[in-house]
Parts: structure tokens; C-alpha cells; sequence
């Protein structure tokens, strides 16, 4: 019988839909017509984040929060009054996480974009950095009915590195979890990952023993494919997949970036998670960078790798999964199973949701019960400091 303490799972990558009002009370009087804000575009009928001088349109509101929508994407609520209660509102959530015995959930935002970089459309330093901190005490507060079951994870103004440093330092004291930070920073006019510019963030991370989140969609994310002519070809559906998978496997690429950066044998004790990326393309990637490690010219100019590339990523690095059956049930010898963590997106389009226990059986229902602790519960909670329920 299923040890009903042991049975509860940690969700390493949801979502909270932001109030409209989230930027407007934390932020002085003076920026509130600057500030991002969410406006209705009266020819779709969509309510949209709109950020800038520019009012440059995010994703609709309701795209954030599909979760139990009955039509299938791209139709959504059509604003934050219809979005689902849980997506918004920390009480409702607990609800629903007691619902499908989630313990706790690592959250995000949608509004700044996966990385931050949203915010850079502000064009205005201090208002960027405003805005990130504004983001940073709404999460806080947010967590406050279960402090113990929620995961925050800081947002950083990455284009500011000592701002960054600050930000870091002061949500740790706030009780924070994680980092969130582009895995592709050199697509917003930053240095490369390799580059020691961001040296100081790592030994903040370092400090305050906080993973570093590589979430899809933080580099890049000017998506064309959304044209008339695409969109008669392959329809919306066809459109969102390839959209969808393109972020999985570019995260893929973020962490091949990574590896070969010399962050890793810089900062032995720094972790890092690629997050909504999947887990099934992990052992070829790592077969491939360990044999273009070896048949390169790696060991002889980079003298610090002291390891192979699968080798650090089995020390530093955490990939999470959803939706996949095959690799769960059938990779598990082939995969790190100490850097796997389980996640549902909730309330994303792709997110899991009303068969959440189906997709764990359906991968997990036949592994060793300690491969499946690990992967549901045991790695999250050792990464994230996540004490178990109490009895």
C-alpha cells in the first residue's frame, strides 16, 4: 500500500496570473502611467499586459491560464475575471494542490516574461528595476498562507548585475527559493554565459544556496511563425506545437551552452535547472557534448574541465518533466535520477491538468518506488529545502 505521507508530490514549475493592480500598489505614484498594465484590445477582445512607451502587447491574459478552459487552445477566458480562481488567487491554489496531493509548487511569473526581459521595453532603468522589485514583493506576499508549501523563485534585473546581486541578497532574507535568470542572456545585448561578468550573481547564488532557473522562452522570444499564411497551412494547433517544441529543444541548446561555458567547474556548488525543457533528449545531448568534448580541442584549451560534460551536469544540473510517458518509464537507466524533478506548468496551454495522476502512473507506474520518490518528491525538496508534510 502507497504510504499516503510519502504519496505527495513537489510541482517544480507553475504559474501565477498577476493582478491587474500588481504594479500600480507597490510601485510610487509617479510611475503608474509608465508601468506595465493590462489593456483590452477591443478588436480581439482580449485583455493584454502591455509594457513600454511602446505598448508592446504580451501574451493575452487569459493565454496565461487555460487550465480547465473547454475549448481547446488558442480559444481562452477572454480576461483575469474568467481565468480560473487557482491561477490567481494563493488560497484557491492551496485547494487545488490538496486536490491532486501536490505539496508544494516552484512559482513563476508570466507578465515579465520567462527571463525578465519583458521589462527591458521599459527603456528606463530605474523603472526596470522598480518593476522587478515590485514583482519580487507581490510573489512574497503571494506565498504568505503557506509559506511552507509555496516556492518563490526571484526574478533578477539581469542587465544590471550589481542590481541583481541586491535583489538576490534581499529576497533570501524574504525566504525565496531559487533564481530566475535568462539561459540565453547574449539574445537581450548581454555577455555569454561563459562570460565572468556574471560572476558576482553566481557567488550569490552560491551564497544563499539558491538553484539558478533556466526557464523556456528567457532568450528570444520574438515568435514570427503566428502569420496568415502559416496559419491557413498548419492552423493554430499546428502553429502552437511547433512553437512549444522549439522552446523545449532551445533550452536543449541553453544548456550545451552551459556546459561548455566554465561556470560549472568555476562554482562546484552552484546548481542550475532547466525548466519546461523535458527530459527525454538529456542522454543524447549528453552523449553528444561528451564526444565533441573528446574529439575537440576542449581539454587542451580549457585546462579547468576537469570532468566530461555529463559528468558536471550529473553534479549541477536538473531537468524537469510533465507530459512524457516513454522517458520515465523506459530511460530512467540512461538518465541522471537524482537531477529530475516533476512539474505540471499549471495553468499554461501545455500545462498538466485534470490528469495530473494518470501522466505520473503512466511513466512512473512501474519504476523502482526509489526512483519514483526521487523524481516526484526527494530531488525538489533536497534542491528547494522543502520539508515533508507532517504526518
Amino acid at each position: 500500500m502507497t504510504n499516503p505521507i510519502l504519496d505527495w508530490v513537489i510541482d517544480a514549475d507553475t504559474h501565477i496570473s498577476e493582478p491587474p493592480d500588481l504594479f500600480t500598489k507597490r510601485l510610487p505614484r509617479k510611475w503608474h502611467d509608465d508601468a506595465p498594465k493590462i489593456i483590452k484590445n477591443e478588436e480581439t477582445g482580449f485583455e493584454n499586459w502591455v509594457i513600454g512607451p511602446k505598448q508592446q502587447a504580451s501574451t493575452p491574459v487569459g493565454h496565461t491560464a487555460v487550465a480547465g478552459w473547454p475549448e481547446p487552445f488558442p480559444a481562452a477566458p477572454s480576461g483575469f475575471s474568467e481565468i480560473p480562481k487557482a491561477a490567481h488567487d494563493p488560497y484557491a491554489r492551496l485547494e487545488y494542490m490538496d486536490s491532486l496531493r501536490i505539496w508544494a509548487m516552484a512559482l513563476y511569473p508570466n507578465v515579465s516574461g520567462f527571463g525578465s526581459q519583458a521589462f527591458l521595453s521599459l527603456e528606463d532603468p530605474d523603472l526596470m528595476l522598480a518593476c522587478v522589485r515590485a514583482y519580487n514583493d507581490f510573489l512574497t506576499d503571494w506565498c504568505e498562507p503557506a509559506r511552507e508549501r509555496f516556492i518563490p523563485i526571484t526574478s533578477i534585473p539581469f542587465w544590471d548585475v550589481a542590481g541583481s546581486v541586491k535583489e538576490i541578497e534581499r529576497c533570501a532574507k524574504l525566504g525565496h527559493k531559487g533564481v530566475l535568470f535568462s539561459g540565453a542572456p547574449q539574445d537581450h545585448g548581454q555577455p555569454a554565459l561563459a562570460s565572468p561578468h556574471w560572476n558576482p550573481i553566481w557567488e550569490a547564488a552560491v551564497a544563499h544556496d539558491l538553484p539558478v532557473s533556466f526557464h523556456i522562452g528567457s532568450g528570444e522570444f520574438t515568435n514570427n511563425d503566428w502569420t496568415p499564411e502559416r496559419l491557413a497551412l498548419y492552423g493554430p494547433g499546428g502553429i502552437n506545437a511547433q512553437t512549444s517544441i522549439g522552446l523545449f529543444l532551445e533550452n536543449g541548446r541553453q544548456v550545451v551552452d552551459l556546459l561548455f561555458s566554465g561556470v560549472l567547474p568555476r562554482y562546484p556548488e552552484l546548481k542550475f535547472v532547466s525548466v519546461e525543457s523535458g527530459i527525454g533528449f538529456i542522454p543524447f545531448l549528453l552523449e553528444a557534448a561528451d564526444h565533441t568534448f573528446a574529439y575537440g580541442q576542449v581539454r587542451r584549451d580549457r585546462p579547468e574541465f576537469e570532468l566530461l560534460p555529463s559528468e558536471y551536469f550529473a553534479r549541477q544540473v536538473y531537468g524537469c518533466f510533465w507530459f512524457e510517458e516513454y522517458a520515465p518509464a523506459q530511460m530512467l537507466d540512461k538518465l541522471p535520477v537524482d537531477n529530475l524533478l516533476f512539474e505540471t506548468d499549471y495553468p499554461h496551454p501545455v500545462c498538466l491538468y485534470g490528469d495530473v495522476r494518470e501522466k505520473i502512473d503512466a511513466g512512473l507506474g512501474k519504476a523502482k518506488p526509489e526512483f519514483r520518490r526521487k523524481l516526484l518528491f526527494d530531488n525538489a525538496a533536497k534542491l528547494y529545502r522543502v520539508d515533508a508534510p507532517p504526518a
